[in-house]
This record gives C-alpha cells, sequence and structure tokens, in this order.
C-alpha cells in the first residue's frame, strides 16, 4: 500500500479526534503516504498533525454561506489537487454528502464508508464500493479508529496518538514568571450545551484562591459578554482579546489547566495532553467524552447540568501527581 485518503471534513472537536487514525496507519504500513482532506476552516489543524502527508482542502462552509465566484473558483482548483493522485483506498470517516462527494472525485477503485444505519445523511451511500463493519459499542473517536482499521486490515492496538505539532508563537502567550493559567471554555456552539454563569464564577474564584491565573477565551459578541461578567467576578481574571485557531492553540498548550464544554478547543486540550475537564450538559459524554488517567476527565450525564462540586473534584483529579499516589500506596503497603 502506497497512498491512502482521509476524509473528514469539520468540525474542530472531530477532525483532533480523528487524527489517530493517521498513526495507526502509519503503524501498519511503515512508508505509506497518508493525505486529508477537509473544509478548509480546519486545514491548519490538520496540517499541525506530524502524520499527515497532504492536506486537501476547499472553502465548503464558507461557499454554502456566501455563494463567492472566488471561492467556487477554490473548490474546482481543489478537485484538481484532489486527482492528482490515485489512492489505494479512500476513508470516509465522516459519512455524509459532501464528504461522500469528495470520496466520489478522488481517484481510487476502493472507495470506503460507514454501513447506512451509521451514515451521518443516508444518501452518502452512492459513493462507496465497501462498507466498515457495523459500529462497534465504544465512543465516536476509538469507533473511528476501528472503522479505518477494518477498511485497511489491521487491529487497533493502544491507545489514541495525535502526534500534534504547533507552529511556534511569535511571542510567548503569557509571561515566563506568571502563576500557572488555567483557561475557561464557557463558550458553546449551542446553548443548551452551555454551563450557567455563576458556576463558572465559582470554580473561577475557587482556581484563583489555589494560585491560577484564570484567563477567559471568546469567539462572538455575546461570548465576550459572559467572559467579561465571568472575569468581572473573579480576581485576577482576564478576558483575552480575539484570537485565531493558531493562537487559541498555542495559548491552550502553555496552560496548565483547562477547564470547558463540549467544544473542539476543548478536546484539542485533550489532545496537547494538557490537564483538561470537559462539562457535558446536553451532549453525550460516553460518545463524545474524553478521558486519559489523571490528566483528562468527562462530567455529567449529558441531560442534566453538573454540579460545581463534581467540576471541582474533577479539577482536583486531574491536578493530582500520580507519583505522589503511588508513593502513598507505597508507604501504606510497608
Amino acid at each position: 500500500m502506497k497512498r491512502v485518503l482521509i476524509v473528514k471534513v469539520t468540525s474542530l472537536g472531530d477532525i483532533v479526534q480523528a487524527l489517530p487514525v493517521v498513526a495507526d496507519i502509519k503503524r501498519a504500513y511503515p512508508g505509506v503516504q497518508v493525505d486529508w482532506a477537509a473544509d478548509e476552516a480546519f486545514a491548519e489543524v490538520v496540517q499541525w498533525s506530524k502524520g499527515v502527508d497532504r492536506v486537501l482542502c476547499a472553502p465548503l462552509r464558507r461557499f454554502k454561506k456566501a455563494r463567492r465566484w472566488a471561492d467556487f473558483k477554490a473548490i474546482a482548483a481543489s478537485i484538481a489537487e484532489l486527482r492528482a493522485y490515485r489512492y489505494d483506498f479512500i476513508v470516509d470517516i465522516h459519512g455524509v454528502y459532501k464528504s461522500a462527494i469528495i470520496a466520489f472525485l478522488a481517484r481510487s477503485s476502493q472507495r470506503i464508508g460507514y454501513q447506512s444505519q451509521d451514515l451521518g445523511e443516508r444518501g452518502a451511500a452512492f459513493a462507496y464500493t465497501g462498507r466498515f463493519g457495523p459500529r462497534p459499542p465504544c465512543n465516536a473517536w476509538h469507533g473511528m479508529r476501528i472503522s479505518a482499521g477494518q477498511a485497511l486490515g489491521y487491529e487497533v492496538e493502544g491507545p489514541a496518538i495525535y502526534n500534534l505539532r504547533l507552529p511556534d508563537p511569535a511571542a510567548a502567550p503569557f509571561a515566563p514568571d506568571s502563576a500557572p493559567v488555567a483557561a475557561l471554555f464557557h463558550a458553546t456552539s449551542k446553548d443548551d450545551k452551555k454551563w450557567p454563569i455563576p458556576h463558572w464564577v465559582t470554580v473561577g474564584r475557587e482556581l484563583a484562591g489555589r494560585g491560577f491565573q484564570v484567563v477567559l477565551p471568546w469567539g462572538s459578541e455575546g461570548e465576550r459578554a459572559e467572559a467579561q461578567e465571568i472575569a468581572s467576578q473573579v480576581p485576577g481574571a482576564t478576558v483575552l482579546p480575539k484570537m485565531s485557531v493558531t493562537k487559541i492553540a498555542q495559548m491552550i498548550d502553555a496552560c496548565a489547566l483547562v477547564v470547558g464544554t463540549d467544544t473542539g478547543f476543548v478536546h484539542l486540550s485533550h489532545a496537547l495532553q494538557k490537564r483538561t475537564v470537559m462539562i457535558f450538559v446536553a451532549t453525550s459524554p460516553s460518545h463524545c467524552g474524553i478521558e486519559a488517567p489523571f490528566r483528562s476527565i468527562s462530567i455529567g450525564d449529558g441531560r442534566s447540568v453538573p454540579s460545581i462540586s463534581a467540576a471541582l473534584d474533577a479539577i482536583d483529579y486531574v491536578c493530582t501527581d500520580p507519583n505522589a499516589i503511588e508513593t502513598e500506596r507505597g508507604a501504606a503497603a510497608a
């Protein structure tokens, strides 16, 4: 096998959590080239993967919103780039019309996608020459790894490997001698995923009392207003300026702790191996959650608002030094 194309078009969190597929493929087939097709809005995230050889992108979202001629021409040019090579396999781990169209336009006799019941849009099935097996009973992220393994004939082994390398920031996000930084990602894509502002205030005050410098990123004007409301009640808290995706990623990489709702940047924090607490209010933690011993944890059941105490317990857990626990266990055993 010489060349494989992965199709995962959007969005930030989903793409981040799909990246371990690349390490799996390269472990199974040393020397294989892995290309990735994504929406232009998220192409830079894929470019951070040390295992991806070529990133193919087009302004699909932007064209859908604005219908500009320049974007149409960019999409047409991207099709020519997409067809520049013949692939041994195309693996669509997205499963909607736009990803299926990309898979269909690329050059390969082996285009593998989900079974009809697992597709995001059932009409996407037109593009595939083969199907993954039934979706296994696991979270979405491990399921993508298993599906890719089924398509390419290997067994998934070990924990997810993200292999991210961010570009060096022009300047350090925080002063070298500053207190450890805790970022609170309070903003969400949907109102029903929000955690109450009074809860954020209480957690922010607790973190400030523990010596953290609390920072609040935002994306829209409404989110900035909420960030200002939280910061006004948390000693020393800072509302960050509006930043690009890359600058937010660099900021996360400089943090000691990230607490946030089920959003792409919190998934990125987990992938960057930061101490991370993800709060689930209206989405499923068993399907979309994160977990790494003493580093990342998900709280909530996806049907109700998690308590402040649950969040503080989770912060205690990810901030615990596992070496200290082993030392205590050893002392107790002695």
